[in-house]
């Protein structure tokens, strides 16, 4: 039986094998395109664009002082950091020969303000450059704001990023036992770096320029994130590097000569530094004939991809050169993200842009591998001098061309959104279609901006286009623009397509982020004499014919989930991952590099779909620890005699004060605890700031009282209160439960009922606490915001709060992990504190609210439980918290920050100061919901009654006291079946 399988395996490799083989013959899917020319794009119609600037924006700063000659001096004027004239609630320190460098310089704190003086002898305007050291804090881009006698010159100086570097931990790559490359491990490299004050989000291809009439000004630093030593300041005039014409004469009239028999390869993934710690090599299998490569194993052979993405990302490679001469430098790269267009990115050597082209290096679309031979065209590769020795070669992505694109749809964005809460606060969001609103009269201004804004993404449209007719980056820009041009003809149709009006607005915001990001891989560089003879980018037919059935025939048995290690007969354990791969490699990487190499204790990591936990603990065949388990499971498992009791652990005390008291409060049973706190989740409450304090002149709400004063406010305006029903995940997402019965209490009522002594079970949690008078007043409380308020039941609050449609609202705080990444266009225009609170009588302010999150657990069939504890402990641990945090957000960026339930952990995750004073102060208020036997119906019943009061308009008192009673029965039977005390 075994040998006539393996025949059929046999046959069906073979004729698979045959059938690709004479496909590709005919130039199928085994062909070779020839890569796309760069296409750039039509930068003569970028005049076309409407002069509108954003309020307070660098371009109107620009605009001021359009007249102003740049600066001819030729003397920089240079400020000595400890030299500064005061300091505004900043800790600092003036520091002698640090690091190398010499001299006195300041070492200044991530909070506070540092001002120096300048004397500026000729008016003009100057660039802004700095010179630093990146001291050791919580591994993240270190945030600066900068005035200028007092005031910030326009917004985004307010807002200046200066990144670390990195580096992979070692120059060889680790193995795992089954010999699959791991992914390396990325270190800071302190060092001292000289940077110009620039945009960090690439809006802006050049630096800051800044007008100083002459005379004596005050330049201040404001600190928000991260301690930093400085050198110097400086102010420098601006400099243009020369066209590649001009440097090639040059070159020639020097008698340079090409570097006959030079030819460096350099791995891509080799890189020696980098802007940032998401650049790590990564495994490419879609041709044999990366470099290295394997059939089966995994193998990092590639870099950037994906995660080169962002505009000012940076990679680095250091190359030694046998000899003084010219060279070509070549990129075996795959761009197969941007159709039409090519991924620009920014040249430099040791330094400096070369000459003028190399601000702008294409490279083009293209499904398969390229090799790129930076130059004019194909057939005109541009050289470079390069003295013999060590030579760095970096490339930055710039956004180029698209910058002023990019800023004028913001703008467009803006504004439009800005319209479109004028015409709801006349309509409302669902307007009567039988009703004339007059809106050309109420809003005169409506038709122009329709125009204009039509006429602008029109223009831009036509850029992105080119010669090559509509494409898909265009159609969106197309279908707003027909709109806007419609509703401009006829305004009397705005109120009846106010909702695709704002969807394809919201589409336009999506289109900004498709447009931002310019993903190129890199497998290799080749720095060689021009005219050197280049290795094909792909694979012959024959090699990849080889590579396939190799690959196919591994299949078999090769597993990937499986992150196991050798046991080697020593104790291990069996842990499941229930998130993702990312999470799961770098767990694995955390133990094998600190939990196992200091206890000896194996562990066999497993990736598993969450909803096989249950099946295979009642099969027997389940785990001996699990994470990521909501907090719905521990009791119902316990209840069942299926988990562990920690407490039973001596040093249980010790390790449950490493969170807060609510973390833990879900996880207890009887008298013991059958789960340690991962992740803790809370509300706070965000609000922008453009709409609520600049436009409509309104105050925070600090008390219930005001919130209900604040919402008739919005409605006059038809703008809206959030308020959640449901929590969110760690990515700003709403939880989602695969048991249609366990539904979590929602956060608005459990803040309402914590803010008041409610509690949602009493007796010993033998019956449901509900049906007190305090919980009765508060659900009332509760369904009368939505009663009598109007307030929506059902929200994307993400999406409402990006268009100003719900400026202000309560949501968990890892809302913040969305809006920082996918909003760019309202990033700074909005903000977070503590939930409103309750009025005690003593003057003081009550913020409960109640908690959610994640835990770990041990199941009670673990045989080596000491060793599945040690693991436990040293898993919720602050350092390995610590670094998991930190390595979520190195891989996945902003968006996977990670919401830890280890409170000093949390404190060194890299939160600005002023976000982490307000999660601190809200977590000072947190309250667990704690889980009881037959408790999964409380949540599902707390929201029937909701809908029946407010959709059906059932009384509260009645309809709470009927659920009350659906909620005590199952307590009940529950507490009965498990042989507890139970309320007859």
């Amino acid at each position: 039986m075994k040998r006539s399988y393996l025949k059929l395996i046999s046959i069906v490799v073979v004729l698979c094998a045959v059938i690709w083989f004479v496909v590709s013959s005919f130039g199928g899917f085994g062909g070779h395109p020839a890569a796309a020319e760069d296409r750039q794009l039509d930068t003569a119609s970028l005049a076309d664009l409407q002069a509108s600037y954003k309020s307070g924006s660098y371009e109107e700063y620009l605009s001021k002082h359009e007249n102003e000659a740049e600066t001819q001096s030729g003397t920089d004027i240079r400020v000595e950091a400890e030299q500064y004239v005061s300091l505004n609630g900043m800790s600092a320190s003036v520091v002698h020969d640090y690091e190398g460098q010499q001299g006195d310089m300041v070492l200044t704190g991530e909070t506070g303000s540092m001002t120096w003086a300048v004397d500026v002898k000729t008016s003009g305007m100057y660039q802004i450059g700095m010179k630093y050291f990146t001291v050791k804090g919580k591994e993240s881009d270190i945030e600066r704001g900068l005035l200028i006698d007092g005031n910030a010159p326009f917004n985004e100086a307010k807002n200046l990023i200066f990144s670390r570097i990195w580096k992979n931990e070692k120059p060889e790559f680790d193995r795992d036992d089954r010999g699959n490359d791991l992914t390396p491990k990325q270190v800071e490299v302190h060092m001292w770096q000289e940077s110009l004050f620039r945009d960090a989000q690439g809006y802006y291809e050049q630096p800051y320029l800044f007008y100083f009439s002459a005379g004596k000004h005050e330049i201040t630093l404001t600190s928000s994130k991260e301690p930093l030593v400085i050198d110097y300041l400086k102010l420098t005039k601006p400099v243009i590097p020369v066209s590649y014409d001009e440097l090639a004469k040059q070159y020639q009239s020097k008698g340079y000569k090409p570097a006959e028999g030079a030819y460096l390869k350099i791995q891509g993934e080799a890189a020696s530094l980098k802007s940032s710690p998401m650049l790590i090599p990564y495994n490419d299998r879609s041709d044999p004939a990366i470099e290295p490569y394997h059939a089966s194993k995994l193998r990092n052979n590639a870099i950037g991809g994906w995660t080169w993405r962002m505009p000012g990302q940076w990679i680095e490679w250091e190359i030694d050169a046998p000899k003084d001469g010219l060279y070509q430098i070549a990129f075996k790269n795959r761009q197969n993200y941007l159709t039409d267009m090519s991924a620009l990115r920014t040249l430099t050597i040791d330094g400096k842009v070369p000459f003028e082209e190399a601000q702008r290096i294409g490279f083009a679309y293209a499904n398969n591998w390229q090799m790129k031979v930076l130059g004019k065209d194909s057939q005109t590769p541009y050289s470079f001098y390069l003295t013999a020795g060590k030579h760095a070669i970096r490339l930055e992505l710039t956004l180029g061309e698209l910058a002023p694109i990019l800023r004028s749809v913001e703008n467009s964005i803006l504004n439009l959104n800005a319209m479109y809460r004028k015409i709801i606060s006349y309509t409302g969001t669902v307007p009567d279609q039988f009703r004339d609103y007059a809106l050309e009269e109420r809003i005169p201004e409506m038709t122009k901006l329709f125009k204009d804004e039509s006429k602008r993404l029109y223009s831009v449209a036509h850029i992105i286009e080119g010669d090559g007719g509509s494409n898909d980056r265009s159609a969106m820009l197309n279908t707003l623009a027909y709109q806007l041009t419609d509703m401009a003809a006829n305004p009397d149709t705005v109120p009846s397509r106010i909702d695709s009006f704002k969807s394809n607005v919201g589409a336009l915001g999506a289109w900004m982020l498709m447009l931002n990001e310019q993903p190129v891989a890199i497998d290799y560089l080749i720095v060689s004499e021009p005219g050197a003879k280049l290795p094909n980018a792909e694979a012959s037919r024959l090699e990849s014919l080889k590579s396939s059935v190799t690959s196919f025939a591994a299949s078999f048995y090769e597993n990937y989930d499986d992150f196991s290690a050798d046991e080697s007969g020593q104790k291990s354990i069996t842990v499941w991952v229930t998130s993702g791969r990312d999470q799961a490699q770098i767990l694995k990487r955390l133990v094998d590099d600190d939990f196992t190499h200091k206890t000896g204790i194996h562990v066999n990591l497993k990736l598993v779909s969450a909803d096989i936990l249950l099946p295979s603990t009642v099969a027997g065949k389940g785990p001996d620890v699990a994470l990521q388990v909501g907090n719905e499971l521990p009791v119902n498992f316990a209840t069942r005699n299926a988990l562990q009791d920690l407490s039973v652990f001596s040093d249980f005390k010790q390790v449950a004060e490493q969170f807060s008291n609510s973390a833990i409060v879900p996880y207890a049973y009887k008298d013991g605890y059958y789960g340690l706190p991962e992740q803790l989740t809370f509300p706070v409450l965000f609000y922008r700031k453009d709409i609520i304090e600049d436009e409509l002149k309104l105050k925070v709400p600090q008390t219930w009282d005001e919130v209900y004063k604040l919402i008739p406010e919005l409605q006059k305006h038809n703008l809206e209160f959030g308020l959640p029903q449901k929590g969110l995940n760690a990515q700003g997402n709403d939880v989602v439960t695969t048991d249609i019965i366990t539904l979590p209490p929602s956060p608005t009522f459990a803040m309402l009922l914590y803010q008041n002594d409610g509690e949602f079970y009493k007796n010993g949690d033998q019956a449901s606490g509900l049906d007190e008078e305090t919980s009765i007043k508060q659900f009332k409380k509760w369904t009368d915001m939505y009663v009598n308020y109007k307030l929506p039941i059902q929200t994307d609050f993400a999406n409402r709060f990006r268009t100003g449609e719900m400026p202000i609202g309560i949501v968990d705080y890892t809302m913040y992990n969305k809006l920082s990444v996918y909003a760019p266009e309202i990033k700074g225009l909005w903000d977070f504190v503590p939930v409103p609170g309750t009025v005690q009588k003593d003057g003081t302010i009550r913020r409960d609210v109640g908690a959610g999150g994640t835990s770990t657990v041990m199941f009670k069939q673990t045989k080596n439980k000491d060793a599945a504890w040690s693991f436990m402990k040293w898993w919720t641990s602050k350092d390995t918290q610590l670094s998991f945090g930190r390595e979520m957000e190195v891989r996945l960026g902003t968006s996977a920050r990670y919401p830890t339930a280890n409170i000093e952990a949390l404190q060194q995750l890299a939160w600005p100061v002023h976000d982490l004073k307000v999660l601190m102060e809200q977590m000072k208020w947190t309250k667990g919901i704690p889980e009881v036997p037959g408790g999964y119906l409380t949540g599902r019943n707390i929201d029937n009654a909701f809908r029946k009061v407010v959709v059906q308009g059932a009384d509260p008192r009645e309809t709470m006291d009927d659920y009350v009673r659906v909620m005590n029965e199952e307590i009940s039977a529950r507490r009965q079946e498990f042989n507890l005390p139970y309320a007859k």
